[in-house]
């Protein structure tokens, strides 16, 4: 051992500071001796569980005039009922829901899908469905006794295979012929045509005057007033058959109303036919034409755009022979398989689902709520007539052909291209023969 050579105090200083150096050396170096010794355990096998949701992702295409009023303050009044919860809205703009529904494929095809989307409630969800992309809702349905909340039609429009994979938020109608009271009345007309034989007649007598006597757009607006046609020539029963029995396509029942549509496509202004729907209507604004068959979102341009007197300035009935019945369309929100945010989107869902949700969104939209128990007091003019007959358990519910209702996406696309070629060339027997083989291949 070596003596230190400085007096004893240094000495005994200097010992100290060396020792402190090779503990700090060795805690460089080396952990505490208990971690050492602990080794890490594997973690137990447990289901996952989700951390407390903090927001959730609403994917949709409203963002125009109304639509997206109503879907602010369904995020605002979910947002009160949710404190803590983030919404994101992904809404995407343009092309009448095209530009979203294009998005929507690619992030759903990519496994990255949101929190939440819409689609058109019906058979417009097949595709999902029979990909395994959307969870079934029916016990979410269930536990909050909307069963009892939804008129039957439109639960038999939803429910496929059994099971429910939508909440409808709204309703649009689509057999509404549209007109001005002062047209009719300086052509001498009393009232709108009740059937399609009395529209025939007065289209005969309108196109002497000199006017058109049915506006048109493009192909989606021909193959609404198609489903009009074919719902006021076979009536309720019938019309609904076609979507489930392919073969009554070459009934002759159908052959005549295939017939009845060649005849009253004649009369309108298809040759000149406008690029949309909003142009198509401006033709009756301006005189130029006498009828157009539009679905309800017509209400909110001519009333609310054009700023027009529902009654007075325009109004509205059922499409011919279609008295009493109600063809539906509904914009629907889904649950994802694979959603990020699972339980914040079941909250979105029941919000969806809410008289509360429904009641702030659809006075904005211009539609009425798929529930029968709404405010109705919060619906004026044409809504609060709308949502009369919606709520009147003697109305007879069908579902539309162009907006997704009752065909999927294949069928509805086979169904476009063979109209394409009937409006054409006329043949209304090849049509049906193509129509009833899209559903038997599908």
């Amino acid at each position: 051992m070596t003596r230190c050579s400085r007096p004893l105090l240094q000495c005994r200083i200097a010992a100290l500071l060396s020792l402190a150096l090779v503990a700090i050396a060795c805690s460089k170096t080396s952990p505490p001796v208990e971690k050492e010794a602990a080794p890490a355990a594997a973690p137990a096998a447990a289901p996952a569980v989700e951390p407390k949701a903090t927001q959730v992702e609403v994917f949709s295409w409203w963002t125009g005039p109304g639509e997206q009023e109503g879907l602010d303050a369904m995020i605002a009044d979910f947002k009160t009922k949710n404190s803590g919860v983030e919404v994101i809205n992904a809404a995407v703009s343009g092309g009448s829901g095209t530009n979203a529904k294009a998005i929507l494929a690619n992030r759903l095809q990519a496994g990255t899908p949101p929190d939440s989307y819409q689609r058109h409630a019906g058979l417009e969800l097949a595709d999902d469905i029979k990909a395994k992309k959307l969870e079934d809702l029916t016990s979410l349905y269930e536990s909050k006794g909307w069963k009892t909340k939804l008129p039957k039609g439109l639960l038999d429009a939803i429910t496929i295979d059994g099971k429910i994979y939508s909440v409808p938020v709204n309703i649009h109608r689509a057999n509404l012929l549209w007109f001005l009271p002062k047209t009719l009345q300086s052509l001498g007309i009393g009232a709108p045509p009740a059937t399609w034989k009395e529209f025939l007649t007065q289209a005969a007598a309108i196109t002497k005057k000199h006017k058109t006597p049915l506006a048109i757009g493009p192909g989606w607006t021909q193959k609404h007033l198609l489903e009009t046609v074919l719902l006021g020539e076979l009536g309720a029963e019938q019309y609904t058959t076609l979507w489930k029995q392919p073969n009554e396509w070459q009934s002759p029942k159908v052959a005549a109303a295939l017939d009845t549509f060649k005849k009253v496509l004649a009369f309108t202004d298809i040759k000149s036919s406008a690029p949309d729907w909003q142009p198509a209507s401006d033709r009756v604004l301006d005189g130029a034409a006498v009828y157009f068959v539009m679905g309800d979102w017509l209400d909110a341009y001519w009333g609310r755009a054009k700023k027009l007197k529902f009654k007075t300035d325009y109004d509205v009935v059922e499409t011919p022979g279609s008295s009493g019945v109600y063809d539906f369309l509904s914009d629907s929100f889904t649950l994802p398989v694979g959603a990020k945010h699972r339980e914040a989107a079941l909250k979105w869902l029941d919000e969806c689902g809410s008289v509360t949700g429904q009641d702030l969104f659809n006075p904005q939209k211009g539609s009425v709520p798929a529930r029968t128990d709404a405010d109705a007091s919060k619906y004026q003019g044409y809504l609060a007539t709308a949502l009369a007959a919606w709520q009147n358990p003697k109305t007879v519910i069908v579902g539309s052909l162009t907006h997704g209702v009752v065909a999927n996406n294949a069928v509805g696309s086979e169904i476009d291209s063979a109209l394409s070629l009937f409006v054409a060339s006329g043949d209304a027997a090849t049509f049906a023969k193509a129509v009833a083989k899209a559903y038997t291949v599908d």
